[in-house]
């Protein structure tokens, strides 16, 4: 595209992020579907603005990531309910459980490293200034099968590094 490409009245960018949000949307339904267990060894960091409209989730948690919070669903999730504009899942914080509630458009990343997949969303202009937070914390079997918390990382562009793994970033804002 040159200088000279005029803006587009069509807001191409929103239609294409909805319709990877879709994806996100998709993919927990089959694992609902199949019982809320995940196959072989997937598993999925969800990334999402806790404030965005519509994220519920406690207080003691939206106090402690102010901006973004990574969740990792695994081994240690309850009550998957997923719908047309999000999802809903229990989980455990430090022993302590919680029902989260996300809409998709909350969402601003979707990995999942057994397949080296993954997906980056826009934030808006209003959500584009980043806090500093704490790793997500949430409850997840080790191999040898006792129960610890891991930390999920907060960041997950280093999962999309150019080694021909499955991320696809979409950015239609910038011209070059």
């Amino acid at each position: 595209m040159t200088e000279d490409t005029p803006d587009s009245l069509i807001p191409y960018d929103e239609i294409v992020q909805e319709a990877l949000r879709a994806v996100v949307g998709r993919v927990l339904r089959e694992i609902e579907r199949g019982g809320s267990e995940l196959p072989g060894s997937h598993h999925f960091y969800i990334t999402f603005k806790t404030h965005a409209q519509g994220v519920t989730i406690p207080k003691h948690l939206r106090e402690r990531f102010p901006d973004e919070m990574t969740i990792v669903l695994q081994n240690k999730f309850w009550d998957l309910d997923v719908r047309d504009d999000g999802f809903s899942v229990g989980l455990s914080f430090n022993q302590i459980p919680a029902k989260l509630e996300v809409p998709y458009s909350a969402i601003t990343a979707f990995v999942d490293p057994a397949v080296d997949f993954g997906l980056q969303f826009q934030a808006s202009a209003a959500e584009m200034a980043h806090e500093e937070h704490e790793n997500a914390q949430n409850d997840a079997a080790i191999p040898d099968g006792s129960a610890e918390h891991s930390n999920a990382d907060g960041s997950v562009a280093d999962t999309a590094e150019d080694d021909g793994s499955n991320v696809v970033t979409v950015d239609f804002g910038r011209k070059k």
